[in-house]
């Protein structure tokens, strides 16, 4: 049987950064091609493609992202920890859902399909891509680092950008002007003292102030300025734009970016549960069945210079989705 561990330190050692996903895409096609599954590569922008497994179909679909946040950090086993980019977002996933996948394979289960999707860390062009194949599952079991919890929900997200305008003058004279900066300074921090949706499962609506951008030189008044906030979502959108609309009010414009609906995920009985902050894939497959979440590994150490998996922790995930995979198919 295949080593759980050994197949994500393969993974790992190659370089998937988003947009640059290709040899980790030949990789697990050849891979599943060896062990006997029918693969389809769906081509997402050229040299990038989602892959898409399966023997029997009509079952559950194990899905994860091949691509990682760079930079680039190649894989080291130390002591009982797998590190290396992508060894908790998402390759130690992948692993764990092949070897679990190939497992139940062996045993003689069919209805099992694998989904391995390009460009979630930046806009998710492989998922939305994705949901035009011709899915034939019942359940999607999405994976991302939960700390080997099923999540009973994720967050949404909304971005915005607010952006106030003042006029332009001689730093000298700048009387003769108005700035734009100094006013978005003033209002910014009043968005933390807004009432915002809260959810018994999903807990509190938060916002982060990302960016700020303002002037072009010390001595021009400055005409423009632009903040763009990521608002975390608990519910509907439509109150939380409601109460924004009138925090702006004449102060400043709004431009409403993307936007991801909270979800609320089915879960089964034997796993720890817990609600998860951030958003996925999810949202974007809606014609792969009842929506599941799940992963080894914590988001905590995701996207940081200290990435890792714990190795028993990964090993213990090939036996999670197994057993998930199992129940979901005997419901």
């Amino acid at each position: 049987m295949t080593d759980v561990v050994a197949l994500a330190a393969e993974l790992l050692a190659i370089d998937s950064s988003t947009g640059a996903e290709s040899g980790a895409i030949d990789f697990v096609a050849r891979w599943l091609v060896a062990h006997g599954w029918n693969v389809n590569l769906q081509e997402v922008t050229r040299g990038r493609a989602n892959v898409w497994a399966t023997r029997g179909g009509r079952g559950v679909t194990l899905s994860t992202h091949l691509d990682t946040v760079p930079p680039y950090l190649p894989p080291r086993l130390q002591g009982e920890r797998l590190t290396g980019r992508g060894a908790a977002d998402a390759k130690g996933i992948a692993a764990a859902m092949l070897t679990a996948a190939e497992r139940l394979a062996q045993s003689g289960e069919e209805r099992v399909d694998l989904l391995f999707v390009v460009g979630e860390e930046k806009g998710s062009d492989g998922a939305r891509t994705a949901n035009r194949l011709p899915a034939t599952s019942r359940f999607l079991v999405n994976g991302e680092p939960t700390e080997s919890k099923l999540a009973s929900g994720a967050k949404g997200s909304q971005r915005v950008t607010v952006r106030i305008r003042g006029k332009a003058a001689h730093s000298a004279y700048a009387h003769l002007g108005r700035s734009a900066i100094e006013p978005m300074l003033a209002l910014l921090p009043t968005i933390h003292k807004l009432s915002l949706p809260t959810d018994p499962v999903l807990g509190d609506t938060t916002v982060n102030i990302g960016t700020i951008r303002g002037g072009t030189e010390a001595n021009i008044v400055p005409a423009l300025c632009e903040a763009e906030l990521m608002f975390r979502l608990v519910g509907p959108v439509e109150p939380l734009r409601e109460t924004v609309v009138a925090w702006a009010r004449d102060r400043a414009e709004l431009e409403w970016g993307s936007y991801i609906p909270a979800q609320h995920f089915h879960v089964i009985d034997g796993f720890d549960v817990a609600p998860v902050a951030y958003t996925t894939d999810i949202p974007l497959l809606s014609r792969w069945g009842t929506p599941l979440l799940f992963g080894p590994g914590s988001i905590h150490v995701a996207h940081t210079p200290d990435e890792y998996i714990e190795v028993r922790e990964l090993r213990a995930a090939v036996e999670s989705y197994d057993r998930i995979v199992r129940s979901l198919l005997a419901s």
